[in-house]
């Protein structure tokens, strides 16, 4: 497997939370020889690229694409939804709601363009499609004070924190922040459930097992009327 393929590699592993000493030990290597991997010093084998594939829910296609995800924006795009949520009432929305409107807006920009926004793998979780980092996403947003995370019975509503309202986002473009906007007002008052049940009924939800990457190609093969 080409050393150019060394960021996906770290990229992964950062997003999952390993240090390297754990894959290093699941790849059957030293620490010191999988760093050479991430800096691009040594190749992978192929052996070797499989036990990744395991480790990470991804193809060889997909390692080999190098398709290496952009946390910062995808952290942005969330930013980008509760922009647009708002103007709407009080502003909040459930945490859940709020990961499904980022993950329409992500498979619905591929099926406009062939390209995710954020590159970020989508899991097929039990409700619905979300990546492993999005929690830690909210956390650290809620950290820097760009959103408020507020308890309201069992439900978790966010919002935006002070001064983040009007916030420019620096990795999104005009174009996807209309996008954003125009499926946020598509849900705007619908419960959670609904959405949570649209994205169940899609395509790439279907066609998945549980807990698998969901390929961002199958949106392509969905109804237009359906994608968000």
């Amino acid at each position: 497997m080409s050393t150019k393929y060394a960021p996906l590699i770290k990229s992964l592993r950062v997003q999952r939370g390993f240090s390297q000493a754990v894959v290093a030990e699941k790849l059957g290597l030293s620490r010191q020889s999988y760093m050479a991997v991430e800096r691009g010093s040594r190749e992978l084998t192929l052996p070797e690229a499989k036990k990744l594939q395991e480790l990470y829910g991804i193809s060889l296609e997909e390692l080999a694409s190098a398709n290496i995800p952009n946390y910062e924006k995808y952290k942005q795009m969330i930013l980008a939804v509760l922009q647009a949520i708002a103007t709407h009432r009080d502003g909040r929305t459930p945490k859940t709601k709020l990961a499904k409107l980022v993950y329409l807006a992500d498979f619905a920009w591929y099926y406009n363009k062939l390209e995710s926004m954020s590159g970020m793998q989508y899991l097929r979780r039990a409700y619905g499609p979300v990546p492993d980092p999005y929690f830690r996403a909210l956390d650290e947003l809620e950290e820097e004070g760009k959103i408020k995370i507020d308890h309201t019975g069992d439900m978790l509503l966010v919002g935006l924190g002070k001064g983040a309202a009007q916030k420019k986002l620096s990795y999104i473009e005009t174009e996807e922040k209309a996008l954003i906007k125009k499926i946020v007002e598509k849900w705007r008052g619908a419960l959670t459930k609904e959405i949570v049940d649209f994205t169940h009924e899609q395509l790439p939800y279907r066609l998945c097992a549980p807990d698998e990457v969901i390929p961002y190609e199958l949106i392509t093969q969905e109804d237009p009327g359906h994608v968000y």
